[in-house]
């Protein structure tokens, strides 16, 4: 039946049916062997997934889930404890080893992008501690993913903190609340997993590292595989139940050959061969710290044990340095994410030759180390390069199909080597304007070792805006300046002192007689029965925001002529540092010849600000003006997308206008945004042409030289 004729069905609609089956999955072989590893063995540190949109990241994430083994949990027990080992500190205990249980499946957690602090870790019913005396504690996601799946989707977007909560309880397997004079500790171990696309820019490299295992996947890149995916995915909206039957089995082997490799993991013997051999690698391809080095021995250790082995062989070794190793090399945070994987290649090469012939034990209680078929049902096909995401349709869906090589390419190496800001390449004067113009630009000026820059911000206080480094705002953390009354349920900290002083007015205001006086007080503590859920007052905090940094750099023919470029993109590119560091969203326009050109639409992404900073060209006129018009129609933009993010311009120029009109004419439109014009202009001789944009913009102004103040604020009004 054609598809437009067809019935909407469940899945169609959006309702909530059978998950897409894991072994039906097309293709992504990394992607597929790296959770089932993690599932084998959680302390391996949970899978990051980068990947393209449309690349089927939450679809398979969801389907792992169906072939973890049911838990048992003790009945009524929030945090899923064991019954043959209860937490002792489980906050809904403490359990005997008789108490009654129940088996459950795995538990899959989602973690929304926009979850609060409270809603991770949980938090404490204050109306009831105030109201009742008692302590009551909610749980959290955290609480709720114990001995199951928590899943971040988008977890670059996620504020940092709430990124440090999650790899904090991940790694030591257990969540502490401390809030209010009472802490709160139960066990939260789970098979952590996030994906992310690399177009809303990269989590932190500190943040990566402490994921165990990163892939990178993308769409096929073959017809018949993309139209094997879109077959399967229509005949899964079709029927979910049908289509799921069809791979049960599948599910059913997967399922059984996780739990056999668990009972196994514990009898896999690491050899202090095989443990030299991933000291080399991780010395060769010169990875910082030693979570590399136990992250690699973790997924080798339960490598082995998914092919039934009883010992470490260097094809384990050289298969989890591939998942673990690539994404553990950036040096600078603004290197351009990816492996390198000729780099990785020739670590794994050099401690082959360093360390010898793989000496396994040929009597190891299962398969050869070449044994398998190149997927996860035999173990990664090394015969490509790795983490390229995509595989051949598989014969019935199964997982254990071999990955084709040449998927994707490497990636990019860094195009922005430093120079020192005083080697200038740009041999053009100032009488080369109208010869640049011509040619379409001079050829791109590298930019210098970026420097610490003075730490820019806006004076007036913000109402709540996106957490981060930069500008004073209302914020849940930070120092107290005061209180109000909750906007619905208490979400923040309780101001203790205001809440009082509330509630001791309305009885005074009612005629209570003061505290302790009403009915069925006797005996209480002095304020127990006097506090009321009205009463109560939330702690006012002010911290920092992060804002949208927005660039307009002077390309044109002047900022050449002077030789400045390179000071000038070394400038910028300490800018964008220090917005990285912040937090804050960055954009970039630039100006030259007639027009003026966004090259980089507002963004998360600092490393693609990089990147198009490196490759910016110069030469032509200066549009000074179109430069300006362009930047007021992107933060009016922006405004409409996100009006609680506030805008900061900086705008990198000499002042000059030679082309179009005056830029003082276009200032109005820029009204009220907080600007500072970074004057660029340099000689014994100035005209002042900055100083007089700056005043039309009611901006400050400092010079290019005074940018590298290293910790001065600065303040924009």
């Amino acid at each position: 039946m054609p598809l437009a004729a067809r019935a909407w069905t469940p899945a169609q609609k959006g309702i909530h049916v059978t998950p897409y089956p894991f072994p039906a999955v097309v293709g992504l072989a990394d992607l597929r062997l790296a959770l089932l590893l993690t599932a084998v063995s959680p302390a391996v540190g949970g899978v990051l997934v980068r990947g393209e949109k449309g690349t089927a990241k939450s679809t398979v994430v969801r389907a792992l889930a169906a072939l973890l083994p049911s838990v048992a949990v003790v009945r009524g027990c929030r945090f899923a404890c064991d019954p043959a080992e209860p937490d002792p500190l489980c906050p809904d205990g403490p359990h005997s080893s008789g108490s009654p249980a129940l088996d459950r499946p795995a538990t899959l957690v989602e973690l929304p992008v926009g979850a609060t602090e409270d809603r991770v870790v949980g938090t404490l019913d204050i109306q009831r501690a105030l109201a009742d005396g008692v302590k009551a504690y909610e749980p959290g996601l955290l609480a709720a993913a114990h001995r199951g799946v928590l899943y971040v989707d988008e977890v670059n977007l996620l504020p940092d903190h709430l990124v440090d909560l999650l790899l904090d309880a991940a790694a030591m397997g257990r969540a502490h609340v401390e809030r209010d004079g009472v802490s709160v500790k139960h066990a939260a171990r789970f098979l952590l997993v996030g994906t992310m696309n690399p177009e809303e820019g990269e989590p932190r490299p500190q943040l990566v590292d402490r994921f165990g295992l990163v892939v990178n996947v993308t769409a096929p890149r073959e017809a018949g595989e993309r139209a094997e995916v879109v077959r399967r995915r229509l005949a899964y909206e079709a029927s979910p139940d049908e289509f799921a039957a069809r791979f049960a089995a599948d599910e059913r082997e997967l399922a059984a050959r996780i739990v056999a490799a668990r009972d196994l993991l514990p009898s896999v013997v690491l050899p202090d061969s095989e443990l030299d051999r991933i000291a080399l690698i991780s010395l060769a391809y010169g990875v910082d710290g030693m979570r590399a080095d136990i992250v690699v021995a973790r997924c080798a250790v339960a490598l082995a044990a998914w092919h039934g082995r009883k010992r470490v062989t260097a094809d384990d070794v050289r298969a989890a340095a591939r998942l673990a190793l690539p994404h553990r090399r950036r040096k600078d945070p603004l290197d351009p994410p990816g492996s390198d994987e000729q780099k990785l290649e020739d670590a794994l090469a050099e401690a082959d030759a360093q360390h010898g012939p793989d000496d396994d034990d040929p009597d190891d209680g299962g398969a050869g180390p070449s044994g398998g078929d190149g997927g996860p049902d035999g173990g990664p096909d090394h015969s490509g390069p790795r983490g390229r995401g995509s595989a051949a349709p598989t014969d019935g869906g199964n997982p254990g199909s071999p990955a084709p090589d040449g998927t994707t390419s490497t990636a990019p190496q860094d195009p922005t080597p430093p120079t020192s800001s005083t080697d200038i390449s740009d041999k053009s004067d100032s009488g080369g304007e109208a010869e640049a113009e011509a040619r379409g630009g001079a050829a791109a000026v590298a930019p210098g070792a970026a420097y610490r820059t003075k730490t820019l911000s806006i004076a007036r206080r913000g109402e709540g805006g996106h957490a981060g480094r930069r500008s004073p705002s209302l914020s849940r953390r930070g120092r107290v300046i005061g209180s109000r009354v909750p906007r619905g349920k208490l979400t923040g900290a309780p101001h203790l002192p205001a809440t009082l002083r509330a509630a001791l007015h309305r009885a005074h205001t009612t005629d209570l007689g003061g505290v302790g006086s009403e009915p069925g007080t006797a005996g209480r503590g002095a304020g127990y029965g006097l506090v009321r859920p009205a009463d109560l007052r939330e702690a006012v905090h002010v911290g920092r925001e992060s804002n949208l940094v927005l660039f307009v750099v002077d390309a044109s023919g002047s900022m050449a002529a002077r030789k400045r470029m390179t000071v000038v993109k070394t400038a910028v590119l300490s800018l964008l540092r220090d917005a990285y560091q912040r937090r804050d969203r960055i954009g970039m326009i630039t100006f030259r010849g007639h027009t003026a050109e966004q090259v980089l639409p507002p963004t998360s992404s600092h490393e693609v600000g990089v990147l198009r900073l490196a490759a910016l060209r110069t030469g032509g006129r200066t549009p000074l003006a179109e430069g300006l018009k362009r930047a007021a129609a992107t933060i009016a933009t922006e405004r409409r997308r996100d009006p609680r993010r506030r805008p900061l311009l900086i705008v990198v120029t000499d002042g000059r206008a030679t082309s179009g009109p005056d830029p003082v004419q276009v200032a109005p439109a820029l009204a009220g945004v907080s600007t500072v014009v970074v004057d660029c202009e340099s000689g014994p001789i100035r005209l002042g042409l900055a100083s007089r944009l700056a005043t039309a913009l009611n901006a400050d102004i400092m010079p290019l030289e005074g940018l590298g103040t290293g910790r001065t604020m600065g303040r924009v009004a």
